[in-house]
């Protein structure tokens, strides 16, 4: 009740915070895992992250997107993807899971409401009814074949 974070297991996916240990003692209101780091929102709209950097837990290339402003997280197996309180997009973690969504950048600059994560890809839903994809190009990242049926009226994915 008080936003603090609560973590256990191996100490090179997520249960060493101990250099953002901190940062989780209150305000936390969303917590999102991937194979093994995760990532926290504080009531202040920051993010916190921490675990195995390959799986996204090293954010500080982009440290100033996170600092204010995220409303949602949600990661992949190896990536994570956050939705600022403007609609636009922030990704960070494996290039191959979503974590460099550059191809489809200008399409996630503004007007996303969802984000949803699978093993690797994300998939971005947009105001305007219209899906956004990226990450592996055949794990879902890919949504060429089906972007007529995803260009309008999608309500849910994921």
């Amino acid at each position: 009740a008080n936003g603090s974070v609560v973590k256990w297991g191996h100490a090179h996916f997520g249960d060493n915070s101990s250099a953002v240990a901190a940062l989780l003692m209150e305000g936390v209101v969303q917590v999102c895992g991937t194979g093994g780091a995760f990532a926290a929102i504080k009531a202040n709209g920051s993010v916190v992250t921490w675990g195995s950097a390959p799986h996204g837990g090293k954010s500080s290339a982009i440290a100033p997107l996170l600092n204010e402003g995220v409303v949602h997280v949600c990661g992949t197996n190896n990536a994570f993807a956050a939705i600022k309180a403007n609609g636009s997009v922030v990704t960070w973690g494996s290039a191959d899971c979503g974590g460099n969504f550059s191809a489809v950048a200008p399409l996630l600059a503004e007007g996303v409401v969802h984000v949803c994560g699978i093993g690797s890809a994300f998939a971005a839903i947009k105001a305007n009814g219209s899906v956004v994809t990226w990450g592996n190009a055949g794990r879902g990242g890919d949504s060429s074949v089906v972007a007529a049926l995803l260009s309008e009226g999608v309500v849910q994915v994921c």
